[in-house]
């Protein structure tokens, strides 16, 4: 029997990562997860008093389940944070299943040309970005390493944390929760 596998797409707004999430989803049998395609119809804005945060959450919690059950799931977020990514990493072992990151990229003329031409074609699926934003997330953004791309990475948590559950707890409040076991804060 095959382990199951959770997808991790890493890139910035208009990288490649949906486009690519969807043929992993035909290729693996796999459920995808996109909090954009639930902020907009749900909240019509990216985010809105941490919501974001929340909606996360759950569609990791609900990703979790996919795996349990011998299910793929891909989390099509973005990942920006290389302690978002090793925490994901945790979760899918804690879950019985494997993981890989997927990384999506593309210069900063690419991104741009392809966010908006995204916002001219369908504004109710997306939302307006601009160069500015766009350089200030780039900023942010941190590469995934070799040995995480690799499968060979496994980090310890971050100081403050005893255990990847609680920072998930942190980062992700509705993620862990119910869980099959309680949250353990540090």
């Amino acid at each position: 029997m095959r382990r199951p596998t959770l997808f991790l797409m890493v890139g910035l707004p208009g990288s490649g990562k949906t486009t690519r999430a969807r043929d992993l989803e035909r290729e693996h049998d796999a459920i995808r997860f996109s909090p954009d395609e639930w902020m907009k119809p749900l909240f019509g804005v990216s985010d809105v008093d941490g919501r974001r945060d929340v909606l996360e959450g759950r569609l990791i919690w609900t990703a979790g389940q996919v795996l349990r059950r011998g299910g793929n799931a891909i989390l099509d977020f973005g990942l920006w944070g290389r302690d978002e990514r090793a925490a994901l990493h945790w979760f899918a072992e804690d879950c019985g299943a494997g993981a890989r990151t997927i990384s999506a990229n593309a210069d900063a003329e690419t991104l741009l040309e392809r966010v908006s031409r995204r916002w001219h074609e369908d504004p109710d699926a997306t939302w307006e970005m601009d160069a500015a934003a766009l350089a200030e997330w780039r900023a942010a953004f941190q590469e995934p390493a070799e040995d995480e791309l690799a499968g060979t990475w496994h980090p310890s948590p971050p100081a403050g944390f005893a255990t990847w559950r609680s920072w998930m707890g942190e980062r992700w409040p509705t993620s862990v929760q119910g869980v099959d076991r309680p949250v353990t804060r540090p």
